[in-house]
C-alpha cells in the first residue's frame, strides 16, 4: 500500500495551480473536466502519480471558496535549505506566515507559508 494523493478543494484553479507550480515548482502532471459532475480535476506532483505522492486539486465549477475549518493541519515539503527555499518563494509571490527557524520543540529547521485558499504547507528541511 501507499498514499497516492491529497486532495484540496480549490476557489480559483488557475489561481492555486499557478502557485503549486510557480512557488512550490511541482508539474502539472494531468488535467480533467468532468462536465457532468461540475468539476475539474488537477494533479500536481514533484514525481509522476505512478511513482510518487502528489497534490489532487478539486475545483468546482462556480464556487468561489470554502471554510477551511479546524481538523486540517497542513501538508509538508522536505526542502534542502529552509532559509533559501523562503526567499525563492517570497520572490515567487508565496506568502510565510512562519520565518525559517528551528521548531518550537526541538532543533529541526521548519517554515510556513500558505496558499491562495488558506491552506498551509510546512517547509522541513533535510536531515544531515
Amino acid at each position: 500500500m501507499r498514499i497516492l494523493h491529497t486532495m484540496l478543494r480549490v476557489g480559483d484553479l488557475e489561481r492555486s495551480v499557478n502557485f503549486y507550480t510557480q512557488v512550490l515548482g511541482m508539474r502539472e502532471l494531468s488535467r480533467q473536466d468532468y462536465p457532468a459532475g461540475e468539476f475539474t480535476l488537477v494533479f500536481l506532483g514533484y514525481g509522476e502519480k505512478s511513482q510518487a505522492t502528489v497534490l489532487e486539486l478539486t475545483y468546482n465549477w462556480g464556487v468561489a471558496e470554502y471554510e477551511l475549518g479546524t481538523a486540517f493541519g497542513h501538508i509538508a515539503i522536505e526542502v534542502p535549505d529552509v532559509y533559501a527555499a523562503c526567499e525563492k518563494m517570497r520572490a515567487a509571490g508565496g506568502t510565510i506566515i512562519r520565518e525559517a527557524g528551528p521548531m518550537n520543540a526541538g532543533s529541526t529547521i521548519i517554515a510556513f507559508l500558505v496558499d491562495p485558499d488558506g491552506y498551509q504547507i510546512e517547509l522541513i528541511g533535510q536531515k544531515p
